[in-house]
């Protein structure tokens, strides 16, 4: 399992490779993770490629490691370890997912997860054109992400959404409230929406308590903006076990990004917390969430629309346990086993059919090629 963001920093991408890993370690599958780390692995099944350089990629500054000595430690990872299957996310990132992709030593599971538009697929398409002919099955987690990359590159994918790890978030212990509580969770950055949400706040009343997870590039703006606001609480960088406990306590989860968001698996993540929605009306978050039924939906960067929704997600008489209620049945369709048991068939299948590899035919990857002449030199 490749990732090329850094497993050190919370994201969706990374927390989709280690919970599906998680879940097919269970299943009896030896997998290990390949990613950047900027500090200890979370998990002995982890091998660090070193650290990250915060780069620009879709509106937000991402934790990649493009970086020649990462591409080396990867390239020894691969022909250490003779994996039978690659599941490379985001296998077109610059970094260890792009290395393994051009490396191909073992069949190809992509999986693609990012929406809107890509430099990288607009300035190197041909290159990458032609990589993709090395992915043995092509995977994107929703309708606008493979509408993305069938844009450049073409092909057929799979649509096979996020999963989350339902049974940690519904077991995990609720952190305790002093009043009706709202939870962001996103890093602190325009795509998020956190300053329409802090907004929003100034027209809610002052029983009204904000619980702010993580941090980014506007943190110190925002946090001196709104300095003077004490019902509003800066929790900073949070673990996978302070955000369920925060899900869990919290009475809204607030998710009011403004674009670029390819699925909604924060919008899941509450939903098996049992926590009512409030969220804006993008269509990543509609692949997720059906207004009025399991979440209330506000037209993405409207204040006064999403105030109106959190006041009545928090006080009209019934609405939050109706939408908890929807919510908790929705999230069953996003069963991270459903997902890690889809892509173990997959998985069997491609290592059923892999050229042996001991001069069976089949076409040569470039890894095997450079091996065999760098023996021979």
């Amino acid at each position: 399992m490749v990732c090329p963001y850094s497993l050190s920093v919370p994201g969706g991408v990374q927390a989709q490779a280690m919970g599906l890993s998680r879940e097919l370690r269970k299943m009896g599958i030896e997998v290990r993770v390949l990613a950047p780390c900027d500090g200890p692995p979370p998990a002995t099944f982890v091998t660090p490629l070193g650290n990250s350089l915060p780069t620009s990629a879709n509106g937000s500054m991402a934790p990649l490691a493009p970086d020649p000595s990462c591409s080396l430690r990867t390239m020894r990872a691969l022909g250490d370890e003779q994996f039978d299957v690659l599941h490379l996310h985001e296998p077109f990132i610059p970094g260890p997912t792009q290395t393994a992709m051009l490396l191909h030593p073992a069949p190809v599971v992509a999986t693609f997860h990012a929406a809107g538009d890509s430099a990288s697929y607009k300035y190197l398409r041909p290159a990458i054109k032609l990589a993709a002919n090395n992915i043995a099955y092509a995977v994107a987690v929703s309708k606008d992400a493979a509408e993305l990359v069938q844009r450049y590159l073409g092909g057929n994918y799979d649509i096979l959404y996020n999963g989350v790890e339902l049974d940690a978030y519904r077991s995990s212990p609720a952190q305790p409230t002093t009043g009706p509580t709202i939870f962001f969770c996103g890093r602190h950055e325009e795509r998020k929406g956190l300053d329409v949400l802090l907004a929003a706040m100034r027209q809610l009343g002052p029983e009204v308590r904000l619980w702010v997870g993580s941090t980014g590039p506007d943190t110190a703006r925002l946090r001196a903006e709104f300095a003077d606001d004490a019902r509003i609480e800066w929790l900073g960088r949070l673990t996978d076990a302070d955000k369920m406990a925060r899900l869990r306590g919290a009475d809204v989860f607030c998710a009011p990004s403004l674009h670029g968001e390819s699925f909604g698996v924060v919008l899941i993540e509450a939903m098996a917390a049992e926590t009512a929605i409030v969220a804006s009306g993008l269509d990543g978050y509609r692949n997720v969430a059906t207004n009025n039924i399991d979440a209330d939906l506000v037209e993405p960067g409207d204040v006064d629309a999403l105030a109106d929704a959190l006041r009545r997600v928090l006080f009209e008489p019934g609405l939050a346990d109706r939408l908890q209620r929807a919510g908790s049945r929705r999230a069953e369709d996003f069963s991270m086993t459903a997902l890690a048991q889809h892509y173990a068939d997959h998985y069997v299948r491609l290592a059923m059919n892999r050229p042996k590899r001991d001069g069976a035919p089949g076409r040569e990857s470039f890894w095997h090629g450079w091996r065999r002449r760098m023996m021979a030199d």
